[in-house]
Order: C-alpha cells, then sequence, then structure tokens
C-alpha cells in the first residue's frame, strides 16, 4: 500500500522529468548568415545546428559547399534564398535525412540534376520559386516520400507531369506560362481528382494558346481530342511511367511518341520496306523448297526407258527389213549432229548345217553377192 501511494505521488515529477528530457533533445540551434557576402558555406559551425540561413549572400553551392552541408546532418532547415546557384547538382543534400524545410528560392537555377534530393526523405516543405527553370523532369521528386508542400512559382515552366506516388496538400503554380494544350490535361485532371490545393487559383493562368489566356488552369475546357488520347488509365499510368524516366535518350524518344499520340498514315518509305520484307520471304521459302524438296522436277527431268521384250524385237526387226528403203527417205543430217544407235540383243539360231545365223546379216545382200 505505502509503495502504490508513493508512485503515486511522484509521477508528476517523473513525467515533468521525461518532458524536460525530449525538449532538451529537440532544441533548436539556429544560425542565421544573411546578408554576409558569403561565396562559400562556412565550415566552422556548430554541428548540432538544426535552422541555418544563408540567404542573401553569393554561394554558389558548389562541390565543396555540398561536401561541407553533408556534416550538419541534424539540420531541419535550410535558407538559401538568393543566392548565386545555377545548378542543383546530384546528391547535393544527400545526407541531410532530417531536413524538412528547404528554400532556394529567388536564385538562377535552371538546371536541376537527377538525383538532387537524394536522401531526403523527410522533406516535407519545398520552395524552388523565382528561378529559371523551364522543364521539371518528375523523377526528381521521387525521394520525397513526405513532401506535402511544392513552391514552382515564378519560373519559366510551360507544362508539368505529375510524378506517380505524388501526395502533396498544397501545391503553388501561378507565374509560369503555362500552355494549355492536351499536354497539360493530366496536371488538370490531378489537381481536380487528388487532395491537393492549388493556391492562388484564380490567378495560376493559361498563357498558350491565344483563345485560353487567362483561363484557369484547373478549369480550362479542353477539345475532345484531348481527351480521346488519355481516355484509358492504363494509357496514362504508362505516360506517366515513360515520363519519370525520361532521363534516357530512348524513353525521351517514347515520351515523345506517347505526346503525339496521333498517328500519322505510313509514308512510301515504310510501304517499301515492307515489300522488300515480303519479297524476301517468299525467295528463301522457294529456294528452300528447291533444296529439301526436289521430287517435283525430277518428272521433268528424267526420261522413262526399258528393256525391250521379245516382240518388241521382231517388230524392230520386220520395220528394218520390210523397209530397207525407208532409211534413204531420211533426210542427209550434218555429221556433227548426234547420231542414236539402237543396240538390239543378238539372237543366233542354230540350222541344220552346223552354221550359226545371224539374223542381223541381210539375205538379199547375201543373194548380190553370189
Amino acid at each position: 500500500m505505502k509503495t502504490t501511494c508513493i508512485t503515486i505521488v511522484f509521477w508528476p515529477f517523473s513525467m515533468l522529468l521525461l518532458t524536460d528530457e525530449s525538449q532538451s533533445s529537440k532544441t533548436e540551434v539556429k544560425y542565421n548568415f544573411t546578408e554576409k557576402n558569403y561565396s562559400l558555406i562556412p565550415a566552422n559551425i556548430n554541428r548540432s545546428v538544426t535552422i541555418l540561413d544563408l540567404s542573401y549572400n553569393q554561394i554558389t553551392l558548389n562541390f565543396r559547399d555540398t561536401v561541407v552541408l553533408q556534416k550538419y546532418f541534424l539540420l531541419t532547415e535550410l535558407y538559401l534564398i538568393q543566392n548565386n546557384i545555377f545548378i542543383l547538382h546530384t546528391n547535393s543534400f544527400s545526407n541531410l535525412s532530417s531536413l524538412e524545410v528547404l528554400n532556394i528560392c529567388r536564385n538562377s537555377i535552371h538546371i536541376i540534376q537527377q538525383g538532387t534530393f537524394a536522401g531526403l526523405k523527410n522533406l516535407k516543405q519545398l520552395y524552388l520559386c523565382q528561378n529559371k527553370i523551364s522543364r521539371v523532369n518528375p523523377d526528381i521528386f521521387t525521394p520525397l516520400k513526405s513532401l506535402i508542400l511544392l513552391n514552382l512559382q515564378g519560373n519559366v515552366i510551360s507544362y508539368f507531369h505529375v510524378p506517380q506516388l505524388f501526395h502533396l496538400n498544397s501545391i503553388i503554380l501561378y507565374g509560369n506560362p503555362w500552355n494549355c494544350s492536351c499536354n497539360l490535361l493530366t496536371l488538370q485532371k490531378w489537381l481536380n481528382t487528388s487532395n491537393v490545393t492549388l493556391e492562388n487559383e484564380n490567378i495560376t493562368t493559361c498563357s498558350d494558346p491565344e483563345f485560353l489566356k487567362n483561363y484557369s488552369i484547373k478549369t480550362v475546357t479542353y477539345p475532345e481530342e484531348c481527351y480521346s488520347k488519355f481516355s484509358s488509365p492504363i494509357t496514362e499510368d504508362f505516360y506517366t511511367h515513360f515520363q519519370s524516366i525520361s532521363n534516357s535518350t530512348f524513353n525521351r524518344s517514347l515520351n515523345n511518341l506517347t505526346q503525339n499520340s496521333e498517328q500519322e498514315p505510313l509514308g512510301k518509305s515504310w510501304t517499301f520496306l515492307v515489300s522488300v520484307v515480303v519479297s524476301v520471304l517468299i525467295t528463301s521459302i522457294l529456294i528452300f523448297i528447291a533444296i529439301k524438296c526436289p521430287v517435283w522436277y525430277n518428272y521433268l527431268l528424267s526420261y522413262s526407258h526399258h528393256r525391250l521384250e521379245e516382240h518388241e524385237v521382231e517388230t524392230y526387226e520386220d520395220s528394218f527389213t520390210g523397209n530397207p528403203s525407208s532409211l534413204s527417205q531420211i533426210p542427209n543430217m550434218n555429221s556433227e549432229e548426234t547420231t542414236v544407235i539402237f543396240k538390239q540383243p543378238q539372237l543366233f539360231v542354230i540350222d541344220d548345217d552346223g552354221f550359226i545365223e545371224d539374223k542381223y546379216i541381210d539375205t538379199h545382200e547375201l543373194c548380190e553377192e553370189n
């Protein structure tokens, strides 16, 4: 009983101690170096810094700066407003896994390399406003699993393809020259079907084409042909997927195919190519048949012959002996022409006088000799 009473009495004090310890562990260490005319990020800052403001300097965020930034792995907020940053390099913030707010507005950024935001798994707010970004590769946002706010205001972006698994609460897109062609239809669908809030919707308007100028990108009406292009959800998924890997040449060509999905009729070059392929196939088949199946032409090249029977021999003998003049009727043949000689089987008949009578000896010639 006494133990229970003691526990009840000291429990509030123990909770207060735990609260104080948790608060001390989350103590903000803030450094403000604004308007110091720094060209490089200072390397001698306390490594326990959590909020670092380097706005209004001359920092370029070069390779040396990215190396220095890796030391401040406890950073939760980083401000680089109005510096001289032109390119965001790969792995510029890779070691800042605790970073929640990154503000790089009012620079001259025109290139964001692949993997720039790698490692920022806890980043919640990303500000890229008032730069010179003309095209955003959706794949650069893939590592940002916790992102809820994206500010792209005041750039030169004309179209934007929504990345897969992009679950924002708020997005700021005004101040860009939006081209409200069919390519922007996927963005409009996402704005209308997701839970995202388009900030300053009334001034986030189209710049092209001329007849849609000043229409809100969220409510502008697109022609029917645009809906036919993206009518299938499967097509949209493939479209988004190919957009997310458009860094390679092959996938860029697929991206262009999807964006211009109206198929043009095949040209003469394709027709010629198909005809050549068909001709080669037919010729190959004929050659194969001629080599592997020679039976069909044996009938054309062969001739039939057989040995004469006995009655056929007598018929030939009668024809030669009965009509000797028939040979004279044969016109003179050139000596160079082929002579066909019929060889008949020799038939010998034994006469009573013991001599062998050759039936091939003409009896008429014997009478003349006598």
